[in-house]
């Protein structure tokens, strides 16, 4: 017996029932030998951490836009966040703990630079329109490895498609990274937020601080417990009182941050920035070689999203400046 298969043996006689167990995976597109150290879902994990589009979250905003200081949020460390707090509920509940961090890993690998603010600016350029969680599935399939894609199991690119919206995912697995989403961005926001200035914590109403607590911790704990008290093989769900309560901060937080001027001053000059990065690329003349192939396949449109999409806030900046902004004439230079 593999090692692998003492692991998946180990599952099916630790984990719940209604658990993913990596011996009953949908599988890849293209099958593969598999490995006799690591299961499926844990080939999955590695792969989107050896990724570069999973490096490039550490230079893509969370929530401000190029904050100065050390210890805001980046794309990355919401990623990681995410992917704790996912995988306490899902170790609770005897899930799959190997396929919910995977998942959480590989949920926001495809979010554009500039935060929302980037996607709702490709999302009108665009034709179809622009999603970050449908092109997080687009990097994995179709984008990395050169054209290649990581050839992740179905369950994972469920869980990816659907960690955000609409149709809920297959595996519970899945439903745990979206509500751990909502609760890591939430939570995190707010204390990045009294740090920006934006808010303290006296802000936040009484009556949600009486049921949620009155500091990320004690809240993120009150949500964790709630979700592991609460949820069985029928779903992933919070007792009624903490859901409206949860449901409530998340307004307060739209309100007084996600949709504050001062908060998003900066957000203003994002459109412009990505329309005219998107009209430039949509040139044959100006896109990079290595996005030829897509252009050649899928259209020049479709290149030039699936670029912009992947740049860090830095990358698109400098992008821009080098395209458009006249540099100094140096005298000395030109001897």
């Amino acid at each position: 017996m593999t090692v692998m298969e003492r692991i998946q043996e180990a599952e099916a006689r630790n984990l719940a029932p209604f658990a993913a167990l990596s011996s009953r995976t949908r599988g890849r597109d293209r099958p593969e030998e598999e490995s006799e150290l690591r299961t499926p879902y844990q080939r999955d994990r590695d792969r989107i951490i050896h990724c570069k589009s999973f490096r490039r979250l550490k230079h893509k905003t969370q929530v401000f836009l190029s904050p100065e200081g050390d210890h805001y949020r980046t794309r990355l460390t919401h990623t990681l966040e995410v992917s704790q707090i996912a995988r306490t509920i899902a170790r609770a509940l005897m899930l799959n703990e190997d396929l919910t961090e995977a998942i959480a890993l590989g949920h926001d690998l495809g979010h554009t630079p500039f935060g929302h603010a980037g996607e709702r600016s490709l999302n009108e350029l665009v034709p179809g329109g622009f999603r970050h969680y449908e092109q997080s599935v687009r990097v994995v399939e179709r984008l990395e490895k050169d054209g290649q894609g990581l050839n992740l199991t179905w369950e994972v690119r469920n869980g990816i498609l659907c960690h955000t919206r609409g149709t809920e995912a297959e595996t519970l697995e899945g439903r745990v990274v979206r509500l751990a989403d909502r609760i890591a961005y939430i939570n995190h926001d707010i204390e990045d937020a009294e740090r920006a200035g934006v808010l303290s914590e006296a802000d936040v109403p009484a009556d949600i601080i009486r049921v949620l607590g009155p500091t990320k911790s004690k809240r993120i704990d009150t949500l964790v417990l709630s979700a592991v008290k609460n949820s069985s093989e029928r779903g992933i769900c919070l007792d009624a009182e903490t859901q409206q309560a949860f449901d409530r901060l998340h307004d307060f937080m739209y309100e007084s941050v996600y949709l504050n001027p001062r908060a998003k001053k900066e957000e203003k000059k994002v459109p412009g920035l990505m329309e005219t990065l998107y009209r430039y690329l949509c040139n044959p003349k100006h896109l990079p070689e290595d996005m030829r192939r897509i252009a050649g396949e899928e259209g020049y449109e479709r290149a030039a999203c699936d670029y912009i999409a992947g740049m860090t806030d830095h990358y698109a900046v400098s992008l821009f400046s080098t395209i458009f902004i006249p540099k100094s004439w140096n005298l000395i230079s030109m001897v």
